[in-house]
């Protein structure tokens, strides 16, 4: 039971990640907004996501993975609600903050209860794995659903989410309680987390369309400078610090954290641009944009069970480097393709950027919850998650922002795809020499 509820909480949070992104033309032609707005309606949820998963590890420690878990979807549910009905783009906004939050105590949560479940390393990583298998499916399911759903409105890829949790919490009155601890909050830690992270993709997003310049923009990057420093005095010098810094004493897992971060803002950046070039350069339809993603979705859902085989023959740290080349592959041929290239071919180079990227998750999962004491699983759950989910939320900030400052979109689509591309072969390179060192 544990196994299940872990995997349909990380689906139904990354089901919402990729739903959303085909309706946001609908969207905009109802509520209004610009390029900006759209980001907002993205990185609203994986802002809240990123800034709380350090908060949700401290939860699930303290208060038993279970209780935080059932806490956490009973949230996000409440702003999928908010979402379906918001009349104005502010409350959509606002909703999907809510939603965010929800899904910061559900992730490493989920995580959580599986450490407890599985002792033994192997079934650990197996059981990771199909807990990536979750959040694969809604990947593969989220782009086309959301197409199908957009056809009778775009409220409905909010209001699916409900009979979604409403079965996860079913399932998880079912899992045995879990243990607490006595653990304290680190509110200093926290508030400077959000505010650094909150202030830093303002300061992306809306200096694409205000400028970099521009007096909010500037008071931005300085409120994330302050945060930040503040957030790393509070960890280090702090009685009970929310990501305490020994964690990254460990090379793997330090060039962990840094893999996921990359690795998920290339993911939810290519599929936030391509929704918009498919639909708004080359006037295809939202149905026909989900269909277009299936190539890359499917094969993700229907390989990620291999993932493990190959961790257990090549090793954790030679998948998570094939991945990272795959995707890196992917993301510079993307960015080589011609203006009239056939939409075929475009959807058919976004299969390696995901294929590449389901191969980094569980092994990076696995080597960073092997590498930390079962009683801080939650903590370090909570600082894997947030890596990525930073890396979502300021993939989709920065990838945005690069097409609002270029002159055309094509220009701002290849230097994306092309920089993150060589970032990639450059972490691959550096996780090699991690391998040797091992």
């Amino acid at each position: 039971m544990s196994l299940a509820v872990a995997m349909l909480g990380f689906f139904v949070v990354a089901l919402d990640a990729q739903i959303v992104n085909v309706a946001l033309p609908h969207i905009r032609g109802e509520l209004g907004g610009g390029l900006s707005g759209l980001q907002w309606i993205v990185t609203g949820y994986t802002l809240m996501f990123s800034a709380l998963q350090l908060f949700g590890g401290t939860i699930s420690d303290r208060i038993g993975a279970r209780r935080a878990y059932g806490i956490g979807m009973v949230v996000f549910v409440i702003g999928s609600a908010a979402c379906g009905a918001a009349p104005s783009l502010g409350i959509l906004t606002a909703g999907r903050v809510v939603q965010g939050i929800g899904a910061a105590m559900i992730t490493p949560t989920s995580l959580a209860l599986i450490r407890e479940a599985f002792h033994d390393a192997v079934q650990r990583g197996r059981a990771i794995t199909y807990w990536a298998l979750g959040g694969s499916v809604a990947a593969a399911a989220g782009p086309v659903l959301g197409g199908v759903l957009t056809q009778f409105g775009w409220r409905w890829i909010f209001f699916v989410n409900l009979p979604v949790g409403a079965v996860a919490l079913l399932v998880l009155a079912r899992v045995a309680p879990s243990a607490c601890s006595v653990i304290r909050f680190d509110w200093t830690g926290q508030i400077a987390a959000i505010a650094a992270l909150g202030g830093l993709t303002f300061g992306i997003i809306e200096g694409g369309s205000l400028g970099y310049t521009a007096p909010q923009v500037l008071a931005a990057f300085v409120q994330a400078m302050l945060g930040a420093v503040v957030f790393l005095i509070a960890q280090a010098r702090g009685r009970h610090p929310m990501m305490p810094l020994d964690l990254f004493r460990s090379g793997t897992v330090s060039t962990g954290l840094g893999i996921a971060f990359v690795t998920m803002a290339a993911f939810y950046g290519v599929v936030f641009v391509q929704s918009l070039y498919f639909q708004e350069q080359r006037s295809v339809s939202s149905l026909l944009t989900g269909l277009l993603f299936l190539p890359m979705t499917g094969l993700v859902a229907l390989l990620n069970p291999f993932v493990a085989r190959a961790m257990e023959r090549m090793g954790k740290i030679a998948t998570t480097i094939g991945g990272m080349v795959l995707m890196a592959l992917g993301l510079i041929a993307l960015s080589l393709l011609p203006v009239d290239a056939p939409i075929v071919v475009s959807a058919l180079l976004m299969v390696p950027v995901g294929l590449g990227g389901s191969f980094t998750v569980p092994p990076l999962t696995a080597l960073i919850l092997d590498h930390i004491p079962a009683e801080r699983a939650g903590t370090a759950s909570g600082v894997l998650n947030t890596a990525r989910q930073m890396g979502g939320s300021l993939g989709i900030a920065i990838f945005g922002a690069v097409l609002a400052v270029q002159p055309a979109f094509h220009a701002g689509l290849r230097t994306d795809y092309l920089v993150t591309g060589v970032v990639l072969i450059v972490l691959a390179g550096a996780t090699l020499r991690l391998r040797k060192t091992a």
